[in-house]
């Protein structure tokens, strides 16, 4: 049975029961793409700007899967959107990762029935 573990850092921000709870319910979807444990590292912080009206929050994820560190980032002055947008953006990356695996045997497979 896999687990994935989240490992979050705020930055600017208090990281609240209902925060956590969200973020493990967004980052937790990425599980399906995972064969074995595997951990992902979520970064989320306030920029504190003098130059910008209102707040700006970054979200930055990072999974290191078969000695690969994908990343994937996101800015939006809502945090919800800004977690949501940065999973969205780690699925994209993991797809590619996986397309990667699943069609390279099957283009050696392919070959050597030539």
């Amino acid at each position: 049975n896999k687990t994935m573990q989240i490992i979050i850092k705020t930055k600017n921000i208090e990281l609240t029961d209902s925060l956590e709870k969200f973020i493990q319910t967004k980052i937790g979807k990425l599980n399906k793409f995972f064969h074995t444990d595997a951990e992902i590292y979520l970064e989320i912080e306030r920029e504190t700007s003098h130059h910008r009206k209102g707040e700006v929050f970054c979200a930055e994820a990072i999974v290191v899967l078969s000695g690969k560190k994908l990343v994937a980032q996101a800015k939006n002055e809502d945090m919800g959107k800004a977690i949501t947008e940065v999973k969205e953006e780690m699925e994209i990356e993991l797809n590619a990762q996986q397309d990667f695996v699943v069609q390279e045997p099957a283009l050696c497979i392919g070959k050597e029935n030539l």
